[in-house]
């Protein structure tokens, strides 16, 4: 029964007509061209939904430049699977919305060394590999019942919900998703208004739903698996401890921006944890003419408020204070800056992103508070006292259907902190290939080179990890 799901859908592959329903982004989220319409009967309301299909394959490959005993060991893995989603046409604005996913590992190292897996573990859940030694991982993360008119739609239920604060991240087998009611509306003229209220999240490598904002410390050898471990993820701010001053953790969250068509563009998002902390998210961004360019620079600011997390889990993500200044408070600021210019097929990118040394940023639903200001792939540098600078260049090359992407990342960490990294250089390179005679068909190569400082010693005279790696991923989509 392992490959039930995965059977299942390949089937309906092959019995798939061979038109372009869905297109993939270069995050590789997609994008739906033909949508369900508006009917007059209830089997109408059935008869004429949408099935939407994904067929695709992950492979990692991890190589440590210093293995460490029991922390650090190169590895591998790969995950073939899929998505089969089912969108019901509307009645009287009424709909509905079911998604199953799944990821096998038939490739992986075994039982023994599941914790050691990085980059690879979204394609399987360790806790359930760990506990019931299965590889497999299938999960109805979608399933919601949806009201909309011209202007608005509102979501019950298990859903992707984009935000500056929330992502569904979906590059590895399966999204991100969050269980709650959402909102999306234009009421306002030009504007794209969203309001949420989610309380639970299921991680991209987890079988189940969870808390939104817990780290699972119930004393066995894998339960700080079970609930919110992300790598964002504060781990002070535990199920017990919440548990102990009744605290349900739930999210609410505010954004609106006015689209991307303008010439300047603002974003204002406000993202809150009741009764533990909350964030405010300014992004500006305006684009001018010059000669046969276009020049584009953008300012983000972000507060970190603190409603009680800072007494509960501390100023350091890891729970590690060593060297903060306020080790009892979460109050934050994040400073961005960046400049694109592009003409025609291509687009460099500069940016600059400075956190204050004051406590880390929170952001453990897989969205990066530095994200095109400072971010490279799996650089998690929103920490205190942190300083990155990054350089990106675009190009398409338009006939071959081929996107080509360099980022080079250069990231100051705070040396004195023995709860981050040490500094670090980051080279991204990213190829994405959509094939003409297969339009359906995406293909996609990452590599990344991190060279790291391996003689970093913290005020406490701990050494820190050396943060040297290669990262090679290949990836295929089949959408039908």
């Amino acid at each position: 029964m392992r490959f039930i799901y995965l059977i299942l859908i390949f089937s309906v592959a092959l019995w798939a007509e061979g038109e372009l329903k869905r297109e993939l982004k270069r995050n590789f989220t997609l994008k739906e061209l033909i949508v369900p319409s508006e009917v007059d009967t209830f089997s109408q309301m059935l008869s004429e939904g949408i099935f939407y299909g994904r067929l695709r394959s992950n492979n990692f490959y991890f190589d440590w430049d210093d293995e460490v005993e029991g922390k650090t060991k190169d590895h591998y893995t790969m995950g073939v699977g899929g998505s089969l989603i089912y969108k019901s046409a509307y009645l009287n604005g009424l709909g509905f919305t079911a998604g199953v996913y799944t990821t096998q590992s038939p490739l992986q190292m075994g039982d023994e060394n599941v914790g050691y897996y990085k980059v690879g573990k979204g394609v399987m859940s360790r806790y359930d590999v760990a506990t019931r030694g299965s590889y497999g991982l299938t999960s109805l993360a979608q399933a919601y019942i949806e009201y909309k008119d011209e202007i608005t739609s509102v979501k019950v239920g298990r859903q992707i919900f984009e935000s500056h604060m929330t992502k569904s991240n979906d590059i590895k087998m399966i999204p991100n998703t969050f269980e709650g009611i959402t909102l999306h509306s234009k009421a306002v003229p030009t504007h794209n208004l969203k309001l949420a209220y989610l309380t639970k999240q299921k991680l991209r490598d987890h079988s189940s739903f969870h808390h939104l904002f817990a780290y699972d410390d119930g004393g066995g050898a894998y339960d700080s698996w079970r609930e919110n471990d992300d790598t964002a993820m504060h781990r002070g701010i535990t199920l017990s401890k919440l548990e102990a001053r009744n605290i349900n953790d739930r999210l609410l969250l505010f954004e609106i921006d006015n689209g991307k068509k303008e010439d300047f563009t603002y974003m204002f998002n406000y993202t809150v944890v009741p009764e533990l902390f909350a964030s405010s998210t300014i992004d500006l961004s305006y684009k001018f003419p010059v000669d046969e360019f276009t020049v584009s620079p953008s300012l983000r600011y972000m507060h970190q408020f603190d409603y009680g997390a800072g007494v509960i889990g501390g100023a350091n993500l890891k729970t590690n204070n060593v060297a903060y200044t306020h080790p009892d408070s979460v109050k934050a600021d994040l400073y961005g800056v960046r400049v694109d210019v592009s003409r025609d097929s291509w687009r460099i990118r500069t940016g600059f992103s400075k956190v204050a040394d004051k406590a880390d940023i929170i952001s453990p639903w897989r969205a990066f508070p530095t994200n095109g200001y400072g971010y490279t792939l799996l650089q998690y540098n929103w920490y205190a006292n942190t300083t990155a600078y990054l350089l990106q260049g675009d190009y398409d090359f338009v006939e071959q259907k081929l996107h080509a992407q360099m980022r080079l990342g250069i990231q100051d960490f705070d040396d004195d902190k023995s709860g981050v990294q040490a500094d670090s250089n980051v080279l991204q390179l990213d190829f994405i290939k959509q094939f003409e005679s297969l339009p359906n068909l995406y293909a996609k190569l990452r590599m990344v080179r991190v060279v790291g400082d391996a003689n970093t010693v913290a005020f406490d005279g701990s050494r820190k990890l050396n943060p040297s790696y290669n990262d090679i991923r290949v990836e295929l989509n089949y959408l039908f």
